[in-house]
């Protein structure tokens, strides 16, 4: 596939991402619904463990750092640029400033509901191109239940 070929198919799998509205510390289009209760998540345990709410508040310290966060599946975006993209929120942070919901990306595919812990590299700022940018997201994670 030649170069532009690429930069199509790139194009399209982050627009697939644009599935929703509004932010969600990321693109606008890339948010998670809103939550229709509340979730309440006890942090992960460990030297690396932080709430979402936390991620976002140190994201200059953790940036390029392992985390590990504990959360509730709230949406899960299957195979998109060969990853899936996790939706997690522990009921830390501000829906209004977009700092609730954090973006994991993984090869795992939990189930939306469950509550898993995630551990990944924190990367602030994370441009994907085309619009597509997270203020925080946690990539090459493990998700467990």
């Amino acid at each position: 596939m030649n170069h532009f070929g690429k930069w199509v198919a790139l194009c399209a799998a982050v627009g697939a991402l644009a599935i929703g509205t509004a932010a969600s510390g990321g693109s606008e289009g890339a948010k998670a619904p809103a939550a229709s209760e509340p979730v309440k998540v006890e942090k992960a345990k460990g030297a690396d463990a932080c709430t979402v709410s936390e991620a976002y508040e140190n994201a200059g310290k953790l940036d390029k750092k392992t985390v590990v966060v504990r959360g509730k599946v709230v949406k899960v975006s299957k195979g998109i640029m060969g990853k899936n993209w996790v939706h997690l929120r522990d009921g830390s942070g501000d829906a209004g400033k977009g700092t609730n919901n954090l973006v994991v990306t993984t090869q795992d595919l939990p189930n939306v509901g469950a509550v898993v812990t995630a551990k990944g590299t924190l990367h602030k700022d994370k441009d994907f191109g085309a619009g597509y940018k997270y203020r925080v997201i946690v990539e090459e994670a493990t998700v467990k239940p």
